[in-house]
């Protein structure tokens, strides 16, 4: 994997397409009628993202396991109600989003543009391991909130949070953190892991809200410190808070494997360098012209053009 200069941009790539999914009318569609609301959209988030924050290399980080073994192993609910299909595991996803996934895939190979998913993984482990192994900066782009554990401003590892849109995107740093959830920057993950998320089917420790959550990590620092104190008959929990923590230590056991994003797993040899010219233009042609999306592959390869250009920028 080549490693230029530069900030490195880490798409969570499916949270990006279902936003442009659902966000933009499924009127927007090929020649032949089929919806291409997701590819077009992406493209255009793809473009802007590109001119407003200048990265020098970019990696569409994928899903190729949306549900890992090992966390379902460790917590058999997780995602569970999300599965389409138990037989095969299937995520639940609209059909005319599906058929446009490998339209997205197929246009970022011809525009040169690294995309990665590895086999057992969620996007969320790639993107963590891209931001561990990078020196920086890093901007990492999500509406999934999981990332934010991911923060860290020594190394310039920052979220662009899409939760308002892309072009309204919050940045996300260790103070950010702070300010939003009265936590130490880098504890995010211990302080989901006492919420818990039934989006995720993370069940949490009961009665343990935001501000119940970042009390206790604020003041016990971690889980291994808050269980502790939950064992120590001397330690100043309250008796109710000391039951509800035993009597989620089997969920604390293991959630904290769960909700930890990983920083190890094994990458594929790509090259992540942003393209000044498409990598195969007679492909990129054919599907924009098939699929018809000319003007936004028009404002990517326009953004592509800019970025790779000779210039003395500073990083954002």
């Amino acid at each position: 994997m080549n490693r230029p200069d530069g900030k490195l941009m880490l798409l969570d790539t499916a949270s990006l397409y279902f936003r442009a999914y659902f966000g933009i009318p499924d009127k927007i569609t090929a020649p032949d009628g089929t919806p291409v609301n997701a590819v077009r959209g992406l493209l255009d988030f793809i473009a802007r993202l590109i001119t407003d924050r200048h990265p020098s290399r970019l990696v569409a980080c994928l899903d190729a396991d949306w549900r890992p073994a090992f966390r379902v192993e460790l917590i058999p609910t997780y995602k569970a109600h999300r599965v389409a299909d138990h037989a095969t595991g299937a995520e639940t996803v609209p059909p005319a989003l599906e058929s446009q996934i490998p339209v997205i895939l197929e246009v970022l190979d011809a525009l040169g543009l690294a995309h990665v998913g590895v086999p057992g993984f969620e996007a969320d482990d790639v993107i963590g391991t891209l931001a561990k192994r990078d020196a920086g900066p890093v901007d990492v782009v999500t509406g999934d909130r999981d990332l934010f554990q991911l923060v860290d401003d020594a190394r310039g590892v920052r979220i662009l949070y899409t939760a308002r849109g892309v072009g309204k995107h919050e940045v996300i740093d260790e103070s950010a953190v702070a300010a939003k959830y009265g936590i130490p920057g880098r504890a995010y993950a211990d302080f989901a892991t006492l919420r818990g998320d039934p989006s995720d089917g993370l069940a949490g420790v009961s009665g343990a809200g935001d501000k119940t959550a970042a009390t206790l990590v604020s003041r016990y620092g971690d889980i291994k410190n808050l269980l502790a104190a939950a064992d120590d008959p001397s330690s100043d929990l309250s008796p109710t808070v000391r039951r509800k923590l035993l009597d989620a230590r089997d969920y604390l056991a293991v959630a904290p494997d769960v909700v930890a994003v990983r920083a190890d797993v094994p990458l594929p040899d790509f090259r992540d360098h942003l393209p000044h010219a498409p990598a195969d233009p007679a492909a990129l042609a054919e599907l924009s012209e098939r699929w018809g999306l000319g003007s936004s592959v028009t404002r990517v390869l326009t953004a592509l053009e800019s970025a790779t250009a000779p210039t003395d920028r500073s990083a954002e």
